[in-house]
């Protein structure tokens, strides 16, 4: 039934600034709607990213509802600081990771790397890749850390 996420929305306070944004991050505007309200393809005609211009931007902050990951490869994860600098955004610190590098969150069977940003209304973006764990490995550690330790699986 179920086969994966169509759309997300977040809150902005300046629907013009939010799309030059995340049009700068690869995102494609499809349409907006009465000014208001753009939305943009993450993946097109897959999944796409809605953002609503609104007074009440300055929620405070769950990752419940002003938090959104983007998927990407492994090799593009680990250029993510230098690429996301190069945007204009700056990497932030997650779960007590320095934001040097992606870090990783181990589970038994699979892990995810990931790095952490915010847009410019403070809505906690992610950039995630899920990755195999022979070693079942559970504890946090930087990527480079992580490939070390799994450079002979």
């Amino acid at each position: 039934m179920i086969k994966g996420l169509y759309e997300a929305h977040l809150p902005v306070s300046n629907l013009k600034r939010s799309i030059e944004f995340y049009e700068n991050l690869g995102l494609e505007l499809d349409h907006i709607v009465e000014e208001r309200l753009a939305f943009l393809w993450i993946e097109k005609d897959k999944s796409w990213l809605g953002l609503w211009e609104s007074e009440n931007v300055q929620l405070e902050y769950h990752p419940s509802i002003r938090h959104i990951a983007f998927q990407v490869s492994l090799e593009d994860l680990k250029k993510s600081v230098g690429w996301l600098q190069s945007k204009g955004c700056e990497p932030r610190e997650a779960f007590g990771f320095k934001p040097v590098e992606p870090f990783v969150m181990a589970h038994d069977s699979y892990a995810h790397a990931k790095i952490h940003f915010n847009d410019p209304d403070g809505n906690s973006l992610e950039l995630i890749c899920k990755l195999e764990n022979p070693k079942k490995i559970t504890k946090r550690m930087y990527l480079s850390e992580w490939e070390e330790l799994n450079a002979h699986a």
